[in-house]
């Protein structure tokens, strides 16, 4: 497959004889962020996408599948587009047979990642910053550091540096936040209380969306591992979401190479660039 031709100007983007605009791709591209000192590969990602989906819509028109959208949510449903794809994958893919004894044997080998939510008790001094603000994060993190120093002197001090410097309302309160249950704070806060010992201050500040944490553990009771019955719901859905992309992935691929497509390599395609086709 051919993407540089002799002059290095890049081949267009084509699908069974059909250009994909080179305006439409740079729309997508937004919808793909580059990671950073990579912005080419934003658009090569919106270039795999929309060639993704009009490989797949041109399926659809050749097997006379017609539109026939959906409610997504309360007042949205599904584009034409939208549901042709849906439509075809549906047509294309048979629901996979799970099998319970196989889930079993998951549930029992790793039991601890199937516990009920575990409760804290914790208090905290948030530095707060805005995520979009590097000099207020910067200053925030110094600010956390420099309390956290204090506290190595004096744990005893929390509650004082708490009253002076959190901007969490409770602050009024020494920083205590009460009973916490899993899902209760954001993910950052949580997965550090999870390596936290009871009685302990955390050893660095804690990064989060609002700015910089000091916690200290103050009890934990940890949940107890659930029944298979009550799990098996869940693994059950995971492993069809699992088989799914499998199966939608071997789907893909066997009609991207049957096509003629320039440009972009379809064989670059992920379970991301699925979901949005689709």
């Amino acid at each position: 497959m051919r993407i540089l031709d002799r002059t290095d100007r890049p081949v267009p983007v084509t699908v069974n004889g059909v250009t994909i605009a080179p305006e439409a791709i740079a729309a997508e591209a937004q919808n793909h962020p580059a990671p950073k000192g990579q912005p080419r590969s934003a658009w090569q990602a919106a270039a795999r996408a929309l060639a993704l989906r009009e490989l797949l819509l041109q399926e659809a028109s050749k097997q006379g599948i017609a539109p026939a959208p959906i409610q997504i949510e309360e007042g949205k449903w599904e584009t034409d587009e939208e549901a042709l794809v849906r439509q075809l994958l549906e047509s294309a893919i048979a629901p996979s047979k799970v099998d319970e004894a196989r889930l079993r044997i998951v549930y029992e080998e790793s039991p601890d990642q199937f516990r009920g939510p575990s409760l804290f008790e914790a208090a905290h001094i948030l530095f707060a910053a805005a995520p979009d603000d590097p000099p207020a994060r910067t200053k925030a993190r110094q600010l956390a550091e420099a309390a956290l120093e204090e506290l190595k002197r004096d744990p005893r001090r929390f509650a004082t540096l708490a009253a002076e410097y959190s901007a969490c309302p409770s602050r009024a309160n020494g920083g205590l936040l009460g009973q916490l249950a899993s899902g209760d704070t954001v993910p950052e806060f949580e997965a550090a209380l999870g390596t936290m010992q009871q009685g302990q201050i955390c050893d660095a500040p804690v990064d989060s969306r609002y700015g910089f944490h000091l916690v200290r553990l103050d009890a934990r009771v940890r949940g107890e591992v659930l029944p298979f019955s009550a799990v098996l719901p869940h693994l059950r859905e995971a492993q069809e979401k699992a088989d799914w992309v499998r199966a939608s992935r071997a789907y893909v691929e066997a009609l991207a190479a049957r096509a003629d497509v320039t440009g972009v390599d379809l064989a670059g395609q992920d379970r991301a660039e699925m979901k949005r086709s689709a």
